[in-house]
């Protein structure tokens, strides 16, 4: 999409740097590489959450079979303190997160 000053200076096509907010092409070509890499490890992340979910559900379904409750709360408490330790506060609600997708899948 054209604005009006780029109709006024006769362009139309957006840099590398402003589609990235860079001052330079130079930091411009940094951030297209990083932002590639995070996508990357973006849907590495979405994958594993997913294979969890599916694990998830198996442990449910065993515990459910065996006349358990299909949520252990004790083992809730350990991966919250876990990701808490390796990711400090926001760890927690990631892992709170991670908890709500993995429940109530069976």
């Amino acid at each position: 999409m054209s604005t009006a000053a780029d109709t006024a200076t006769g362009t139309t096509e957006n840099t590398t740097a402003d589609r990235t907010g860079a001052r330079t092409e130079a930091a411009a070509d940094v951030i297209t590489g990083a932002r590639e890499r995070i996508d990357a490890l973006d849907d590495r992340i979405i994958g594993l959450v997913q294979e969890r979910m599916a694990i998830s559900a198996v442990i449910q379904e065993a515990r459910i079979a065996s006349g358990g409750r299909r949520v252990n709360l004790s083992r809730e408490m350990d991966v919250l303190g876990h990701y808490r330790d390796a990711l400090g506060k926001p760890g927690t609600s990631l892992a709170m997160t991670l908890l709500e997708l993995c429940r109530g899948r069976v």
